[in-house]
């Protein structure tokens, strides 16, 4: 279909029709532009008083003609015929300009955007004449090429984790004439640099099994600074626990998120072109977005959007080991997903069988919506009979008068660290978030508050928390974050070398809130006190004069940490 984008708001019919003609053209394919082509298009330009684009593929073909600048007649990224961070796109732009000046900044981007294989800026004489048999001469004054040049920056760290990258440049030439512009090798510049593009990004290509990142925080009124750059540091930690790549971050302050795309649409432009240029094929956003957000961005992108949540869950089902465990990061995943499926309506429809049933049918869309649905349900169950089996494992322990204490805190605290040094587990542990999600119950032995006897208790290491924890998790781990909600009191462990300890007790403390039972009474006990400052220890200390400070992998301030849990039970007790 002959259809010209942009803004048409003015046209005559037969200035429309003057460029839906265009669509007929073909050039050759070793040329970028002939100079019958390009006044043609000049001519058309001047008459309407627009800049005019007009986007080629390397057979020669007009695939695209639309009214105004590159920036307002791209083509998006999805519908692209070939799309990718290690060679062009395959389209190449034609545009006129009525200033009598190179390509600019907003034009550049759109071209790199696209990947386009070369952006033709054409500026116009504003005269010119039609010559018998519709030709046109005398529209252009000079003509300019810019493509993209692929330019390697950053080596391999020590530690082996940083790679090399290829971050797209461009290069604009000097003003030319139609003629010369015409003597242009097009498939041999084209071919060259997509040959330097794939040589840069091979090793990408070989380490596909990582995923490039770029992160995106969005810092609106009810969000302080220091907070801002703590949810932004964390969100880092979190792509890496996930087995990503951060390449950078661009940050924006808003009053309030933008409904289309959270971020608006000049920022949307500059991501893609960060994307571009890093060769980032993952965007990562530091809040949740709405289905409809997370697809605009990117149907505008041309880059795989996800939000903090999607991160967490996948971060989950790479951790979850047990059965209970995959069981909840599934139902997580599909009560997340459920509300982000698209599909296409009628084109995707199913016809039924039977009396009723003819018709349109139910759509693709609906038929994964109605399956997804019946897997929760189903998924549901199994937790809820989950949740009785623990249940009566409780009441076992209870029958037999031992005391619970659940250990509870920020995600990468050291709270199987202390379940560890305490009762000679063997839990796995790892300086990364949510590295253990399965609860994990040891009996432990600590003084009698009355008598100063051996008194048994059992310690249940849970699943760490974050700040905002996705709901679907919650309500998907409710299983297990019962073992909180019944133990008769908790750990509340604290990493305070991290420099956001003290926003990590306040997240956890709003989690414990947000439970259906309020758990039994708490002790804060601060971990790592070995790497941290004695002036922090002192804040902490004055802060918090009731609290236990120890290390528990270097072993510090155990024994008085299990005299404490010893008043801790039997406080808990004399509470009932």
């Amino acid at each position: 279909m002959e259809t010209i984008y942009g803004n048409l708001q003015g046209l005559k019919p037969s200035q429309l029709k003057q460029l839906k003609r265009l669509y007929h053209q073909r050039l050759p394919v070793d040329c970028i532009a002939t100079p019958e082509f390009s006044q043609r298009l000049a001519a058309i330009s001047t008459d309407i008083g627009e800049s005019v684009c007009a986007y080629l593929n390397r057979r020669g073909q007009v695939i695209r003609v639309g009214v105004g600048t590159p920036r307002q007649t791209q083509i998006p990224p999805l519908e692209l015929p070939r799309y990718g961070v290690g060679r062009l796109s395959g389209i190449r732009c034609l545009s006129t300009q009525v200033k009598a000046e190179g390509p600019n900044q907003e034009s550049l981007t759109a071209m790199a955007i696209q990947r386009l294989d070369a952006l033709v800026v054409l500026t116009l004489t504003g005269e010119g004449f039609e010559r018998r048999g519709g030709g046109a001469t005398g529209y252009v004054r000079e003509t300019y090429l810019a493509y993209l040049t692929p330019q390697a920056t950053g080596k391999a760290g020590e530690d082996g984790q940083a790679e090399e990258l290829a971050i797209a440049n461009w290069h604009v030439s000097g003003p030319m004439s139609l003629d010369l512009l015409a003597k242009q090798d097009f498939l041999n510049l084209v071919e060259g640099l997509e040959a330097e593009f794939e040589r840069q990004f091979i090793a990408r290509e070989v380490d596909g099994r990582s995923d490039c990142a770029l992160l995106v925080g969005v810092m609106t009124a009810e969000i302080d600074p220091e907070q801002f750059e703590d949810g932004l540091a964390e969100l880092a930690r979190l792509v890496d626990t996930a087995g990503g790549k951060v390449l950078g971050t661009i940050a924006q302050k808003r009053s309030r998120l933008h409904p289309q795309t959270a971020i608006g649409a000049g920022k949307v432009q500059e991501l893609a072109l960060s994307a571009q240029t890093l060769g980032a094929n993952l965007i990562v956003f530091d809040r949740d977005l709405s289905p409809a957000q997370v697809r605009n961005l990117e149907t505008q992108i041309g880059v795989r959007v996800v939000d903090r949540t999607e991160v967490i869950l996948d971060i989950f089902a790479q951790r979850a080991q047990s059965g209970a465990g995959k069981l909840q990061v599934e139902l997580a995943q599909l009560e997340y997903t459920l509300p982000r499926l698209t599909g296409r309506g009628e084109a995707m429809s199913r016809l039924g069988g039977g009396i009723g049933t003819r018709g349109p049918g139910e759509t693709k869309l609906e038929t994964e919506r109605r399956a997804i649905s019946r897997r929760i349900a189903q998924l549901q169950k199994q937790v809820d009979r989950l949740q009785a089996h623990r249940s009566r494992m409780r009441l076992q322990r209870q029958k037999q008068a031992v005391p619970s204490i659940a250990i509870v805190g920020y995600t990468n605290a050291g709270k199987s660290t202390l379940l560890n040094t305490l009762t000679s587990a063997e839990i796995y542990t790892a300086d990364q978030l949510f590295a253990t999600l399965d609860p994990t119950t040891r009996r432990c032995f600590v003084p009698d508050a009355q008598t100063g006897d051996r008194l048994a208790i059992v310690l249940t290491d849970t699943v760490g928390f974050i700040h905002e924890l996705p709901p679907s998790l919650m309500d998907a781990f409710r299983a297990t974050l019962e073992e909180v909600s019944e133990a008769d009191a908790l750990l509340h462990v604290v990493d305070l070398s991290h420099p956001a300890w003290q926003s990590h007790i306040q997240s956890v403390r709003q989690i414990l809130k947000e439970l259906p039972v309020t758990p039994g009474p708490s002790l804060i006990v601060f971990n790592k006190i070995d790497c941290v400052s004695s002036e922090a220890l002192a804040i902490a200390r004055e802060e918090f004069p009731l609290a236990a400070f120890i290390s528990a992998r270097a072993g510090l301030g155990l024994e008085t940490l299990r005299q404490r849990i010893g008043q801790l039970v039997d406080y808990a007790i004399a509470r009932e």
